[in-house]
């Protein structure tokens, strides 16, 4: 069933088969009190890779008994996110997690031509928020992975997405679609892209989701707004995942409904052969436990 908030969506992770997390240069304070607190939970189980002092050191500042948790030595951030790679790879963990490396280095080892863990043609990132005014959970993709998508890029990253939220309960999400305006303006090149989206997915070429596009963010999330604007069909108003037409829209939607309406997002990145928590330094706690959460509960 799908979760109203992330109390419930944790709730239902803990009740899960437990997974193995792998942590890439796990020597981060804040990552590690996700890990304390997925740890208390039974939420899952630690593979905490880097220099083993300094792990040492970040567990003992945030209280983490590393009798608890296997800690593999890697001597520096890059060779920490490749080692953290390999253990997913054989299948020693089913999610692989960021800690004190760059973005860059712990994409480079997941697609290492070594390893097998690219399983999809696109990788892509599937926030969920928890906004306090809408009472349910808001999926946005794709907001940090791919830049400015062309049509096909966007079909996949809607299938990443769809494949995901299948897997997280959602049977059918109602999928938006969304650009500027509700109507198509050969001028606005994304209205044209959501209305051919949309008419794939009523012409079954995309399978899994009800899709309507383009909507305007209003028209996605407001049953009120569409009232005033007359806009019918089963998603408008009531949408589950905003698919967005660029990486920036993506990334200043999330951080305002953050920032400007008290939201807390989680988030994985789809596409490989598990799920990926790609954090911010900026995250919160909760917001790093809840994308331990999310993870769990939509890796294979």
């Amino acid at each position: 069933m799908p979760w109203a908030d992330f109390d419930a969506m944790l709730a239902d992770a803990v009740r899960q088969p437990t997974r193995t997390v792998a942590v890439a240069s796990a020597a981060d304070q804040d990552v590690l009190i996700a890990v304390r607190d997925a740890l208390a939970l039974g939420l899952c189980r630690a593979i905490l890779v880097g220099p083993g002092a300094e792990i040492a050191a970040a567990a003992d500042a945030v209280g983490l008994d590393l009798s608890a948790v296997e800690v593999v030595e890697a001597a520096d951030p890059k060779a920490a996110a490749l080692e953290a790679a390999r253990l997913c790879d054989a299948g020693r963990a089913q999610v692989l997690m960021k800690g004190q490396v760059s973005s860059g280095d712990f994409l480079k080892a997941l697609l290492s031509p070594d390893l097998k863990l690219k399983r999809a043609p696109l990788l892509s990132h599937l926030a969920c928020l928890e906004v306090p005014s809408l009472g349910r959970l808001l999926f946005v993709t794709d907001g940090g992975m791919v830049p400015y998508p062309d049509l096909d890029q966007k079909v996949k990253i809607l299938n990443n997405a769809l494949e995901a939220l299948h897997r997280l309960g959602w049977s059918l999400p109602k999928v938006a679609v969304v650009g500027a305006v509700e109507t198509v303006n050969p001028q606005m090149p994304p209205t044209v892209d959501a209305a051919l989206i949309a008419k794939m997915a009523e012409r079954g070429q995309i399978r899994g989701a009800l899709v309507d596009g383009p909507l305007a963010f209003d028209g996605a999330v407001s049953p009120e707004s569409c009232r005033h604007k007359g806009i019918g069909g089963p998603v408008a108003g009531e949408a589950d995942l905003i698919l967005v037409p660029t990486i920036e829209v993506g990334n200043v939607l999330a951080k305002s409904l953050i920032y400007c309406a008290g939201a807390t997002m989680a988030g994985v990145v789809l596409g490989a052969a598990v799920p990926v928590v790609l954090v911010s330094r900026s995250d919160t706690p909760r917001a790093k436990l809840a994308s331990l959460a999310m993870a769990m509960l939509s890796a294979p």
